[in-house]
């Protein structure tokens, strides 16, 4: 994995991306279903194996109801 993707920073990030998800009371197979990527894609977002862009990021914000300045 690229070093960046285990910082302490990005860690926290897709900690509350996790919580978000749960806040909202989807699985991780719904919401790969509302955004068309796999389930694995999902898994591996919140696992921090798949580094996640800006436009993904505002993406899952907006499926979990939240402002992108909640996950920043």
């Amino acid at each position: 994995m690229p070093k960046t993707i285990r910082t302490s920073e990005y860690q926290r990030v897709i900690g509350l991306l996790k919580q978000a998800r749960l806040d909202a009371g989807l699985t991780q197979k719904e919401v790969s279903e509302k955004t068309k990527k796999p389930q694995s894609y999902v898994s591996k977002v919140e696992a921090g194996e798949q580094r996640i862009d800006i436009i993904e990021l505002k993406n899952f914000a907006g499926l979990y109801k939240k402002q992108i300045s909640y996950f920043l």
